[in-house]
């Protein structure tokens, strides 16, 4: 009886484990997938996550003029028959500085071959000539649409967890670094599904971090840092990475001086050497010129096409009007530039504007006389004009008083009165645009009239 017992027993748990089977291959053990835990091969997420931890190659631009590559170190470069060795990073500032030097002038710069290069899935690869490298940086995508995001990283150690497509989980592994994850997602199968121990936290390139707590968390975030930030994707080796809040931060600082200007492709720095922008918080920039001139206008900044720009407005004296790329914002020095034309300003915190004051126009007026003219140095007639006492005398070129009237000033408003001869149509308010010692420049809406100091 014992013995049947035991064999009914065995009998009955075999069939429960058989039975169990059969239910676990008819049905899956989840009919959907889960997007808040679960990612597939080619979801979103994971690709914004795979470009953020591809190999970024655009930090040696100033040597290979690629980004979807870099070169290992240590190698050399000749410019300008000055062999030098790169080995560090702080190489590469080394080479900028040596280019800077000779900006303006003739540079040749060469690689010294063989070199091996580490591409963005960090494949490493032999290149024995410039032609062979050139052909592999022709592959590259420049502008921002390389296959990296450069802006933000992922804070590690990091736990990845794999499932076949039942949702049975096949593998965990830590990974430590961007190389590790980035190899480990080269091995995924189509059919995979990887899920992480979150909540993960990123961490911005000024040090701010942010954490997500689930997948689409994550593909928010990734994507914000995508859009948010010069990637330093073009072959421009000066363009260094910065954010859009960055280059805020930097011009309201202090007031900024010209340092160089070139205007189709012709050096004006020496036109500009007095100029100056003071940026405000609200959104106004102030250009400063000599002898008092200043104007005011508008800016604000953008990221356009992975770049980030800085905007000009100003109603008057349109010559800086534009879009400018910002490529550079360290040093005290913001460096910029559309197509030929490119401006270097630099950092002037103690820098003081010549201001056309009441008490300075009146001072400078009062001595000697003045002749007008138009911004060509023409005018309807030659007349010289004597300020003394806040009357006007009009002199023709015989010596003859033409006209009188009255002049006063109120800020940089000069206000002319009580013509009725050569210069009636003159009558009214005039904004003192410059005031120098020798020479004026004052406005009336659309019009320009330059005086100049005679003294004989």
């Amino acid at each position: 009886m014992k013995k049947c017992f035991k064999f009914s027993l065995v009998a009955f748990l075999l069939a429960l484990i058989m039975a169990l089977t059969s239910c676990q291959d008819e049905e899956p053990f989840v009919e959907t997938i889960d997007e808040e835990q679960t990612l597939s091969f080619d979801s979103t997420a994971l690709q914004l996550l795979k470009e953020t931890v591809s190999n970024d190659g655009s930090y040696d631009n100033i040597v290979d003029g690629a980004s979807c590559f870099d070169i290992q170190f240590p190698y050399s470069v000749v410019v300008n028959d000055v062999n030098l060795t790169v080995e560090t990073m702080a190489g590469l500032q080394v080479l900028e500085e040596v280019l800077d030097s000779l900006e303006g002038s003739t540079s040749v710069m060469n690689i010294v071959f063989p070199i091996t290069i580490t591409m963005a899935d960090y494949t490493e690869v032999a290149v024995n000539s410039k032609d062979d490298l050139q052909k592999i940086a022709s592959q590259c995508v420049e502008g921002g649409l390389d296959v990296d995001i450069e802006c933000i990283d992922l804070v590690y150690p990091v736990t990845i967890f794999t499932y076949n497509p039942n949702f049975q989980q096949t593998a965990s592994v830590t990974v430590a670094h961007d190389e590790e994850t980035r190899r480990f997602f080269a091995g995924l199968e189509d059919a995979d599904l990887i899920s992480f121990d979150f909540p993960l936290t990123l961490k911005y390139t000024d040090s701010t971090e942010v954490v997500a707590n689930t997948n689409p968390e994550l593909a928010t975030v990734l994507k914000q840092a995508k859009e948010a930030c010069d990637e330093d994707d073009d072959n421009d080796y000066n363009d260094d990475d910065f954010t859009k809040e960055q280059l805020d931060s930097v011009l309201v600082e202090c007031p900024w001086n010209f340092v160089q200007v070139q205007r189709n492709s012709e050096d004006e720095s020496e036109q500009y050497d007095t100029y100056a922008f003071a940026f405000e918080d609200d959104g106004k920039v102030i250009s400063y010129g000599k002898n008092g001139y200043n104007i005011e206008g508008e800016w604000s900044t953008s990221v356009v096409d992975y770049r980030v720009v800085v905007k000009l407005d100003f109603e008057e004296n349109t010559v800086f009007n534009n879009t400018w790329k910002v490529y550079e914002i360290k040093e005290g020095k913001i460096k910029m530039f559309v197509e030929d034309d490119f401006i270097v300003l630099g950092k002037n915190c103690d820098f003081q504007p010549d201001v056309c004051t009441a008490e300075i126009i009146q001072s400078r007026l009062s001595v000697c006389t003045w002749k007008m003219a138009d911004e060509k140095g023409e005018f309807f007639e030659d007349l010289t004009i004597d300020f003394a006492e806040q009357r006007m005398l009009v002199y023709d070129t015989n010596g003859k008083v033409v006209d009188e009237g009255s002049w006063m000033v109120e800020e940089n408003v000069l206000t002319f009165s009580g013509f009725a001869q050569v210069l009636d149509n003159y009558a009214g308010d005039w904004q003192v645009l410059e005031c120098g010692e020798e020479y004026m420049i004052i406005k009336r809406k659309d019009e320009i009239v330059v005086l100049t100091k005679v003294c004989n």
